[in-house]
């Protein structure tokens, strides 16, 4: 075999078929070339990537089909017989790759070409096949050259990088157009380089350029979303599973966009604070407020591992005996369970929260503390860290929200024309539907609920939840109404003669009298007394007896001066109106506060004869009104009928039911009269 390079063209057996750069074939034994002292592999045939499965679409008709033509001819040189050739078809003489080398093909097929009409060389069949194994039938259309461009074209690179910095400025920033961001470009291009150093390219190439840097940012539309996907963490997301009720769990608040009427008439939107498992997507609780507070937080933990009661008017289908849920079972674990709705118990494990004010107060740090929940707030401006609530409160908008008469939509630019002249539901009755809603909720099948071996079938959270519980278990969690005092905010004071005073009220009980100006014995509290209370409803405060254990119960000692119990945010509101005020006229001025605010405001024929509330004033009572107490009220708990403040029994006793004056009317002067009177 003459000496110089070959080209290895069949393989048969153990003899291999070689052809030199002339075209001589020569056979030869596999192990006398391997062990020939000249044996080189020059260059290894590399593999044929596969070529792209739809590669000519977008392209024009005409050179689409110019490069299928000439895959034809290309694949016949390489192969012997051109695509889809009939099985059984033998090459032609001149490009059979058995006996003619590549080469030889390929001068064979430029000159066939030319023959027929389209002249080529020998070398530009060379550059198309190459081309051909590199990149498929699409290297046959596409001319252009495969080098590399910038990502963003011909644009400076000082006015990419001084773009990118307008557009990471405008992240936290209001919404504004494109034009401020060109113009913000050139200020950083002047601030760092100088006036006129850097020219500015034309606008529509700095349209394409805005469009490349603000891809997925949403530098102009949403400020919401912008700030959200900022906030976004650069890396993989990271995912904790969950795999028992209650194992991980998370709460967040948020305005529900619906308009209520408060006792007044004021239509105003509430604030709706919500709960969920991650293992069954179940909404364990909700409530409804005026304002989120931590005590809210804390009711709604209380909620949480508290069967929801079936309501009158409760279709029988919502009750727990009629759910997936394992009703038997649980009831002989659980008695509470006998006439609850079809939403299921979860003590919580972990509770994840957000780092609102009201979730991370020590109030319901303490909860959690009570009930043995590990608290876990998110980082900062961190929302996707607790992304099932945040999507069951969006799903809150669009499957329950809407529904309702009031709704407002998320944003002024959705809201319709007069939507507070509309028949608003009352807070109560809300909360009524919001609960029903929930027990509906868990019968719905949950897209986030699939199972992996049949990911066709979703599951509803009761029915997750029933499977679960078979491997987690459940352990009841009964709390007493001294566990709700528990969950109620605390503050340290004094117990003095006179009783214990909290915002310049004062709390009084007979059952105070050995704990009177004694020291509670807590060292790192001063010696002062935990007390408990409620902000909608500061009628009464629990003191914990250091001494003997349980709770003592104290009645505000002007009670007897308002029908109805009000909290927090009433007295406040009038202690501003009214900063030098006593405690009695404090406690009139509230209740006449609330009694004209039951009357509604003044009609145009009396306008005279009552004075109009102001729109705060309004706001201020009907909110405190629509807040019921969130702890529930024991026989021990209430305030005994004879109960009145000390020292003003005998006043009680006395005292007419209303205090009404005795009108005495005025005769009229007769002059005749008065001057038969005379005589």
């Amino acid at each position: 075999m003459a000496e110089g390079l070959h080209t290895v063209i069949a393989v048969s057996g153990t003899t291999v078929r070689l052809a030199d750069t002339d075209g001589a074939v020569t056979d030869i034994g596999l192990i006398e070339l391997s062990a020939a002292e000249d044996f080189e592999v020059v260059r290894a045939s590399s593999r044929t990537p596969v070529p792209p499965t739809t590669p000519l679409e977008g392209l024009p008709e005409a050179v689409a089909a110019e490069a299928l033509w000439w895959e034809q001819h290309i694949v016949e040189v390489l192969r012997g017989v051109p695509p889809q050739a009939p099985a059984g078809t033998r090459p032609k003489p001149e490009y059979d790759p058995a006996v003619v080398s590549l080469t030889r093909r390929e001068q064979a097929k430029a000159a066939e070409l030319t023959a027929a009409g389209w002249p080529v060389t020998a070398s530009a069949i060379t550059k198309r096949r190459r081309r051909y194994e590199a990149r498929g039938v699409v290297g046959m259309a596409d001319h252009r050259s495969t080098k590399p461009v910038s990502a963003h074209g011909r644009v400076d690179p000082l006015v990419v990088e001084a773009m990118r910095k307008a557009v990471a400025e405008a992240a936290q920033g209001s919404t504004r157009t494109a034009t401020y961001l060109f113009w913000r470009t050139g200020q950083i291009l002047e601030a760092d380089h100088g006036r006129g150093a850097v020219e500015l390219p034309s606008q529509r190439s700095l349209y394409r350029l805005l469009e490349k840097l603000s891809a997925g940012k949403h530098t102009t539309g949403s400020a919401r979303t912008r700030r959200s996907l900022a906030d976004r963490p650069d890396g993989p997301f990271g995912e904790r599973t969950a795999v028992a009720p209650g194992e991980l769990m998370q709460m967040d608040s948020t305005p529900l966009d619906v308009l209520v009427r408060l006792d007044d008439g004021v239509a105003t939107r509430v604030d709706m604070t919500g709960m969920i498992d991650v293992a069954t997507r179940s909404v364990t609780a909700a409530v409804l407020r005026p304002t989120t507070k931590s005590v809210d937080a804390s009711v709604l933990l209380a909620r949480t591992v508290t069967p929801e009661p079936m309501r009158p008017g409760w279709a029988q289908a919502l009750a727990m005996s009629r759910s997936a849920l394992p009703f038997r079972r649980l009831l002989d674990i659980d008695a509470r369970l006998e006439h609850a709705a079809a939403r299921p118990v979860i003590v919580p494990e972990t509770i994840v929260v957000d780092q609102g004010k009201v979730f991370i107060s020590r109030n319901f740090r303490a909860s959690c503390n009570f009930l043995g929940i590990n608290f876990q707030p998110v980082h900062d401006a961190s929302g996707w860290e607790k992304g099932h609530i945040e999507r069951m409160l969006g799903s809150v908008g669009t499957l329950f929200a809407q529904f309702v008469a009031g709704y407002t939509g998320f944003n002024a630019e959705r809201r319709g024309r007069h939507v507070e002249q509309q028949p608003l539901w009352s807070l109560l009755e809300l909360q009524e539907l919001l609960d029903e809603w929930i027990v509906v909720w868990q019968s719905r099948p949950h897209d986030g609920l699939r199972d992996p071996l049949h990911p066709g079938r979703m599951f509803s959270p009761n029915e997750k939840y029933a499977a679960l519980v078979e491997t987690a278990g459940y352990v009841p969690v009964a709390l007493s109404a001294d566990d709700y005092i528990e969950l109620l905010p605390a503050t340290w004071r004094a117990i003095n003669a006179y009783g214990v005073k909290i915002k310049h009220r004062t709390y009084d009980d007979q059952a105070l009298n050995p704990l009177r100006q004694q020291r509670s014995g807590v060292k790192d509290r001063k010696d002062l007394w935990e007390i408990h209370y409620d902000p909608y409803d500061v009628s009464r405060v629990w003191v914990r007896d250091h001494w003997k254990g349980g709770w003592i119960t104290l009645f505000w000692k002007q009670l007897h001066r308002v029908a109805a119990p009000f909290g927090e945010l009433a007295w406040d509101h009038t202690r501003r109106t009214l900063p030098g005020g006593s405690e009695e006229q404090l406690a009139d001025a509230v209740a006449d506060l609330l009694r004209r605010a039951h009357q509604g405001p003044a009609d145009s024929g009396d306008a005279g004869s009552r004075p109009r509330l102001s729109r705060r004033d309004r706001r201020v009572a009907a909110r405190t009104k629509s807040s019921p107490p969130s702890t529930p009220i024991t026989p021990e708990a209430r305030p005994p009928a004879d109960h009145v403040a000390d020292g003003e029994a005998d006043q009680a006793d006395d005292a007419p039911e209303e205090n009404v004056a005795q009108v005495i009317p005025m005769p009229i002067f007769d002059p005749f009269t008065e001057a038969d009177k005379r005589w």
